[in-house]
């Protein structure tokens, strides 16, 4: 019987090219079901794990396990298991501009279903179902590089619930978006969670952690965990938000001012 946990990170370090440092040594466990927020400063490592967690690199050091079975190239090297795979786990790039490659949007919503053997038909039904969900239906003859931001993030969104993947990995997914929009995603993720699908996200907006997630893991700036708890926890933990960067704390007289320190979305790293 597969595990309950989804992902499993034991020790897990990473360095692109071999020579730039990006995860530490991060130890993380993901059950089904469950919503989790990575939050953490610019250059952490998120997306990097992200990347792990979809397959799209592999630890140089530990192991990044999905339902027990190790992330490795040669596991993937079994064209089932890589089928199986990307049917269950879909990741919403930071930049959709990385997700978004063809003519139009309604092709871009329909690439992956086909890729997998899904038939056009079904397919169609999808696009179908997504565009009402997501409120894009007049964008679907449309190019997606004359879109708004919050339209490319949409779009780059029912790319990826277009396969009706188990699991969905998000980078940064309200950035750039206006709050009525934001307002919109939330609900969206948090109606695919009572479905019962997990759900990832990396982000370093504080404000919108309690609607998104059940338990949040703080990134620390050695590019591993340190620390995790129920977003409630966690909030209220202002000397681990402020050794790690996520708030700044003052000390002014005898009272502390808490400010939310705002800074541009992740690099690579």
């Amino acid at each position: 019987m597969a595990s309950e946990t989804v992902f499993e990170c034991r020790g897990v370090h990473y360095a692109y090219r071999g020579r730039f440092p990006a995860l530490g040594g991060v130890d993380i466990a993901v059950e089904a079901g469950e919503r989790v927020a990575l939050v953490g400063a610019n250059g952490c490592g998120k997306s990097t794990l992200l990347s792990l967690l979809d397959a799209l690199v592999f630890a140089d050091k530990g192991r990044v396990l999905f339902r027990g079975v190790a992330l490795t190239e040669a596991a993937f090297s079994d064209d089932a298991f890589a089928r199986s795979f990307r049917k269950q786990v879909g990741l919403v790039f930071q930049n959709p501009d990385v997700q978004l490659f063809c003519p139009t949007v309604r092709d871009d919503i329909a690439f992956g279903p086909l890729q997998l053997g899904v038939d056009a038909k079904t397919a169609e039904a999808r696009i179908g179902r997504l565009a009402e969900a997501l409120g894009i239906g007049a964008l679907l003859d449309r190019s997606p590089h004359q879109l708004s931001v919050g339209e490319k993030r949409k779009v780059a969104l029912a790319t990826s619930l277009a396969v009706e993947p188990d699991v969905l990995l998000l980078d940064e997914p309200t950035a750039g978006l206006d709050p009525r929009t934001t307002t919109h995603l939330i609900e969206l993720l948090d109606a695919f969670a009572r479905a019962g699908k997990t759900v990832v996200t990396a982000t370093h907006d504080l404000h919108i952690v309690p609607d998104l997630a059940d338990r949040v893991y703080v990134f620390g700036q050695n590019r591993t965990i340190a620390g995790s708890g129920t977003p409630e926890q966690v909030l209220a933990d202002h000397a681990l938000l402020d050794a790690n960067n996520l708030i700044h704390v003052h000390h002014h007289h005898a009272s502390d001012h808490r400010k939310f320190r705002w800074s541009a979305p992740d690099d690579k790293r």
